[in-house]
């Protein structure tokens, strides 16, 4: 098939060297515009404009897509499908007329649950045991149009953001060819608005930890956030970034206030929270690389008793 492929992040790479694996023929990858990036503001490509360049196939970068020459430019392809995923900018229903066999989005969730920007985080935050990917024809609504396919994936107690997001995107790339080899034949599904939810970007706010939360709901958020842009405490007036945590369910120190540092050894930061206590197992100072507990303190102190 000829195909116009467009997406931005990680999670989109998988499917693109999926489809040149399949030989499909992709005419043109349409990807977001190079960026300043990190403190030194140094200009960085997107990672599926990288393998777009491995892979030798033209590219496209335009600041927005729904200007009259981007949109005559994807026209002129013809092409049968445009396949979206995570490209960044709202597609006009010009373009969403453009290819023969519509335009087939790769979701990270199972639709019509957590639609929106940030659904492999929120799926952890919120504490769920399944996610999964979703395929599904383009409408001009956000996450809303016919689902095709759909491929669960468990979530264990321990997986972080990082991790679903790489399940998630191996197996939407599988899920994508089999979209596409029984487009001609496979039922479209409505959504059902009354089941769906949102998953809207992460803010800085969702990021510090609110120890008044249950142990259960401080390791969830520990995970969700890792490895996005963590969550943290304020120790010492800095900002303490957390990598993982464990929910201690031996221990009962129920007559203390959340946020006070039960324990803190080799074995972690024991802190209590509003229902459960939770173990810090690695943490990460500002300035400094990532590190267990056990490692900080071979040179350094965290006081017990104290509140967070």
């Amino acid at each position: 098939m000829n195909i116009v492929f467009m997406g931005t992040p990680k999670f989109a790479v998988s499917s693109l060297q999926k489809l040149c694996d399949e030989g499909h023929n992709i005419k043109l990858v349409v990807t977001q515009p190079d960026r300043p990036f990190g403190r030194g503001k140094k200009i960085k490509k997107s990672e599926v404009k990288e393998k777009a360049e491995e892979l030798g196939l033209e590219i496209f970068q335009p600041s927005r897509v729904k200007h009259a020459d981007s949109v005559q430019r994807i026209k002129s392809l013809n092409p049968d499908l445009i396949i979206v995923i995570a490209y960044g900018q709202i597609l006009s229903k010009e373009i969403l007329d453009i290819p023969k066999f519509g335009c087939i989005n790769v979701h990270a969730s199972l639709l019509p649950k957590l639609r929106g920007a940030a659904p492999i985080n929120w799926a952890i935050i919120n504490g769920d045991k399944k996610s999964g990917v979703t395929t599904m024809l383009m409408d001009e609504g956000l996450d809303t149009g016919d689902m095709l396919l759909k491929k669960e994936i468990d979530i264990t107690d321990d997986m972080t953001a990082g991790e679903l997001h790489d399940l998630l995107s191996e197996a939407g790339a599988g899920l994508l060819i089999d979209t596409i080899n029984g487009i001609d034949s496979i039922k479209r599904l409505k959504q059902d608005n009354e089941e769906s939810s949102y998953a809207p970007m992460l803010r800085k706010e969702t990021s510090l930890i609110n120890w008044n939360d249950s142990a259960k709901n401080v390791h969830n958020t520990v995970r969700g956030l890792n490895p996005d842009q963590f969550a943290y405490f304020i120790y010492d007036d800095k900002n303490v970034k957390v990598h993982k945590t464990l929910i201690d369910n031996d221990s009962d120190k129920s007559d203390y206030d959340a946020g006070t540092v039960l324990r803190a050894d080799k074995t972690g930061i024991y802190v209590k929270t509003g229902e459960g206590i939770i173990i810090i197992k690695e943490l990460q100072m500002p300035g400094k690389n990532k590190m267990t507990v056990e490692e900080y303190l071979r040179g350094n102190k965290f006081p017990e008793m104290i509140r967070l």
